[in-house]
């Protein structure tokens, strides 16, 4: 199964630039989408059908032109399941699973710490989210949950890693992005690509993305029952639809 995910900064301005041409070329059976900052209604539902993926679930904020995740796919899951049942989560469409065969896929989308209170709130969404998944992966043990974790987890992960107190980069932020990993997760990429340094989200200031510097923020974590099925992860930096590029791996669901 080739599975993608693209934190897209809004679907339809993604759409506007080109989005389901490249989508229609990268041909994932999969594809989990983060900060969609739309209503499905909202969403050109006809164009994304046309390209393949009929089964689409939407998972919106409630606050519109806000967050929001979603997932695509080719073929019909067996379950989709909206949300956590945490409130303090959900209202803002973070997390959207689908349940395939073999594995389930999960679209992530986790809070930034942009100001004090949000990242009182991102702490406290990363604590929640780590027990709620702990606890998901004994009724499902084989579950991939993909997307934006606005954390770099090394220095290889940064272009900078002098920048140790910016959020995204936190000390505290990167220990529970290890402490994760360690619980029973494989970053698949770093785990394909142990010294390989490559970026998924770059500022729009600067000439960032030109000068090449970028965060790793994200990640296809694959539960460890799935590792010796890991066949491929790569991040696709030169789909150029949002301040984020793609990932994409391919899972041996058999």
């Amino acid at each position: 199964m080739k599975i993608a995910s693209y934190n897209v900064n809004g679907i339809r301005a993604a759409m506007n630039k080109g989005f389901i041409d490249w989508l229609k070329n990268a041909n994932p059976d999969v594809i989990c989408l983060q900060e969609i900052k739309a209503m499905k209604e909202q969403v050109d539902i006809e164009a994304i059908e046309n390209a393949g993926y009929k089964y689409n679930y939407w998972f919106s904020a409630q606050k519109k032109g806000y967050s929001g995740v979603a997932i695509l796919s080719k073929t019909e899951p067996n379950h989709v399941e909206y949300g956590t049942g945490i409130e303090s989560m959900d209202f803002e469409g973070r997390n959207l699973r689908a349940d395939f065969d073999g594995l389930s896929v999960m679209s992530m989308y986790l809070p930034s710490g942009t100001n004090d209170d949000r990242l009182a709130h991102k702490f406290e969404y990363m604590n929640m989210i780590h027990q709620y998944l702990n606890e998901l992966r004994i009724e499902v043990p084989n579950l991939v949950v993909l997307g934006d974790y606005n954390i770099c987890h090394e220095e290889i992960d940064i272009h900078n890693p002098k920048m140790k107190g910016v959020s995204g980069f936190l000390p505290e932020e990167r220990e529970w992005l290890g402490n994760f990993i360690d619980s029973g997760f494989i970053d698949s990429f770093r785990y394909l690509h142990p010294e390989k340094q490559e970026y998924s989200w770059w500022s729009y200031r600067a000439n960032a993305r030109a000068n090449n510097k970028g965060w790793r923020l994200d990640y296809g974590m694959v539960s460890e029952p799935l590792q010796e099925n890991i066949k491929r992860s790569v991040i696709l930096s030169e789909a150029v639809h949002s301040d984020h590029c793609p990932i994409l791996i391919e899972i041996d669901s058999e």
